[in-house]
């Protein structure tokens, strides 16, 4: 008796064990929630070539498309991390539920664009107009921060709201006088026979970037596991630069979906700027006036402007410290 009570504390101390190592590994885990998009394809490349798993990482991918999915998952702790694009949190962070950037990702430099009707020569021509774009998205951001530099709001065009193909198909199709939108109807809006290319984001770096943001009190408590994505991201986007067409192979395998094909990847990833080590260090130092506190501050006040979020930000203080090592 004593000897088989033996064998079954041994055996119960194995499945202790077993599910005690079953439930540190779940703990670790980081779950990154994002959408289809060419710019988090490193996430690929780390996974790939074992980036993730050098820092000490387990990441699970989760490809979570709507921002109105993603966002509030983020905040109720289903995710670890969200990508989004920096104006984008800002609709998200409550002061139940602060969010926090920790890293650039990637920036449109081309990516998006207005596609418009051939006689209207300027964006200050828009006024009046029928433009379409998506309400309380990027597109918005991008559209009301090219009119108020032009001395006009939003309020100044007749919007209509689309997504960013249906409002590329509807400039292709005559029914608007301009769409704000991404490849490929910028590159169809500009080959129809009445359109043109009014304007990219190759004119505005830094405005239209991507970003991994967590919560504060998830930033407290795994704030090593951030930094160490961080660096997993960077070892990434240095192996993208110095294998470009291997690493096409790699992201669009990954992120699959109409980014499916190695050559439509490297097509789209013409648009987009990645962020290594070096634009990171910059972007994210809250001494650059002309990084991200740049775009969170023209994005607080388009977003208060436009009735998007009421809420107050301090820009400074979104910015998480000690992920950026120089």
């Amino acid at each position: 008796m004593k000897k088989l009570s033996s064998k079954l504390c041994v055996a119960a101390a194995a499945v202790f064990m077993s599910a005690t190592s079953f439930s540190s590994a779940f703990a670790a885990e980081l779950k990154i929630g994002f959408s289809t998009w060419v710019g988090y394809g490193p996430l690929y490349i780390a996974l790939e070539e074992g980036f993730f798993k050098e820092e000490g990482l387990d990441v699970d991918l989760v490809k979570m498309e709507d921002v109105k999915t993603r966002m509030p998952a983020l905040s109720a702790g289903r995710i670890d991390v969200a990508a989004t694009t920096v104006d984008t949190v800002l609709g998200f962070t409550t002061e139940a539920h602060p969010l926090t950037y920790l890293f650039a990702v990637d920036d449109s430099s081309g990516g998006d664009g207005i596609v418009a009707n051939k006689d209207i020569a300027s964006v200050a021509d828009l006024k009046g107009k029928k433009v379409a774009y998506t309400e309380g998205s990027v597109s918005q951001f991008f559209l009301g921060a090219l009119l108020k530099d032009a001395g006009l709001k939003v309020s100044d065009v007749e919007s209509l709201n689309m997504t960013a193909g249906d409002a590329g198909a509807a400039f292709v199709a005559g029914q608007v006088d301009a769409a704000v939108t991404w490849e490929p109807w910028l590159t169809r809006g500009k080959q129809a026979e009445h359109g043109k290319l009014l304007v990219d984001s190759s004119t505005t770096p830094g405005l239209i970037t991507d970003i991994m943001v967590t919560t504060k009190e998830a930033y407290a408590s795994r704030g090593d596991d951030f930094k160490a994505l961080y660096r997993a991201w960077s070892k990434a986007v240095a192996w993208q630069q110095a294998n470009p067409e291997a690493a096409d192979k790699i992201m669009a395998k990954g992120v699959g979906g109409w980014l499916e094909e190695a050559e439509v990847f490297a097509e789209t990833r013409a648009g987009i700027v990645y962020y290594d080590s070096a634009k990171n260090e910059s972007f994210m130092d809250p001494a650059n006036a002309d990084g991200i506190m740049k775009t969170i501050k023209a994005a607080a006040e388009l977003g208060k402007e436009a009735g998007l979020f009421t809420a107050e930000v301090d820009p400074a203080s979104m910015i998480a410290s000690g992920v950026i090592s120089k």
